[in-house]
């Protein structure tokens, strides 16, 4: 199923907005905010679910803020007093991943950047700092480090050693380059560097897999930058080794796909090694529907690690070439023993993400990211 920031994706009757925006989870948020002396939860439920039909995923966000917003106090400091009594217990702090909390704990997020971005911005980022504990506040942090660039990195100076790990994988993840879903940023994209120095020895794979998704963002622009300080990781011994080997396969995938030589080195799999490979594709035409059966195989004359996948370049009725590259597998060769590699290739017809057209097509085998082998196949 496809997916968007207006969870418009279906799959067999599925909506993800109505998953995390319905009579029961707003019902949860009415509880919470009952709590508030003043507060009304049954006028907030009846005017929140009224409002929920027209509206996308991340427009229910905004719209909720608007419902809890209206009895709430105007002036923020006590906007957000309000806000924070309101807020349930942090997140189990005993987790160490997978632990992203309740969309409707975004309200918070909002209502800060909404009324404190300007004239509070040190008591908007406390609240910030309070309301990650329960759901992440990475969109909510980047309006802050586009308008407070100084004073936002100073406090996740401070947060890199929170004692809640959420805390500090809000430092890592609001600050990626490419965030999904969320605003881009104009910090300069290797400014957050040095707090991913400290954070790539974090006990927590919640906050290392952000330090890897954000080091995966660099590698688009940065590659070189991104294996120098993973070689420094290296060096320093402040990660175990299995934990930091996971951090570095994962923040190089992307580079690894464009064939960087320096991060395949950093892997163990070097280009300037010889190795011979063939390529069969059966049946060849193949119909859209039904699957190219791969089949690859390599030798070298000494032992090699490699990593190995193939890249399709599609046909398209309007000229433009697309390509797409798929994992195959690493193995490890022994000299002058052949290794055979099979994958079978479905074809899908009607895709939605990516729809196949009948003409000629080419794979090539990448080898350590070396084009090593290529044919043609025909779609029909």
């Amino acid at each position: 199923m496809a997916r968007g920031p207006d969870g418009a994706g279906q799959s067999q009757g599925f909506s993800l907005k109505d998953q995390l925006f319905n009579a029961d989870t707003i019902g949860d948020l009415a509880a919470e905010y009952a709590v508030l002396p003043g507060f009304d939860p049954d006028r907030f439920l009846t005017e929140a679910l009224a409002g929920l039909s027209s509206r996308g995923l991340l427009e229910r966000l905004d719209w909720l803020a608007d419902c809890i917003e209206a009895q709430l106090p105007s002036r923020f400091p006590h906007m957000a007093e309000a806000l924070e009594a309101a807020m349930p217990a942090p997140l189990d702090p005993t987790k160490t991943d997978d632990d992203f909390g309740r969309f409707i704990h975004a309200v918070p997020g909002i209502l800060a950047v909404r009324h404190g971005l300007e004239n509070h911005r040190d008591r908007a980022l406390d609240l910030l700092e309070a309301a990650t504990q329960r759901f992440s506040m990475e969109f909510y942090i980047r309006p802050f480090l586009n308008r407070w660039p100084e004073d936002t990195l100073a406090r996740l100076d401070r947060w890199v050693e929170h004692d809640n790990y959420h805390v500090r994988r809000l430092v890592s993840e609001g600050t990626r380059p490419r965030l999904p879903w969320a605003a881009n940023i104009d910090l300069n994209p290797l400014v957050p560097l040095r707090f991913l120095d400290a954070l790539h020895a974090d006990p927590t794979r919640y906050v290392t897999r952000s330090v890897a998704n954000h080091m995966n963002d660099l590698t688009r622009n940065a590659p070189d930058r991104v294996v120098h300080h993973l070689k420094a990781w290296r060096d320093t011994g402040a990660q175990s080794p299995k934990e930091l080997d996971w951090i570095t396969r994962h923040a190089l995938r992307t580079a690894v796909k464009r064939g960087e030589t320096g991060a395949l080195a950093l892997l163990g799999y070097h280009q300037d090694r010889d190795v011979s490979v063939s390529l069969s594709l059966t049946p060849n035409p193949v119909a859209i529907g039904e699957a190219l059966q791969i089949e690859i195989t390599l030798r070298a004359e000494e032992p090699l690690p490699v990593m190995v996948d193939y890249r399709i370049r599609f046909h398209r009725p309007n000229g433009r070439v697309g390509e797409k590259v798929f994992k195959l597998k690493t193995a490890q060769l022994k000299p002058g023993v052949p290794v055979t590699l099979r994958k079978t290739h479905p074809l899908k017809g009607g895709a939605s993400t990516f729809t196949l057209h009948p003409g000629p097509h080419q794979i090539t085998v990448q080898v350590n990211g070396q084009d090593r082998a290529e044919a043609s196949v025909t779609f029909v």
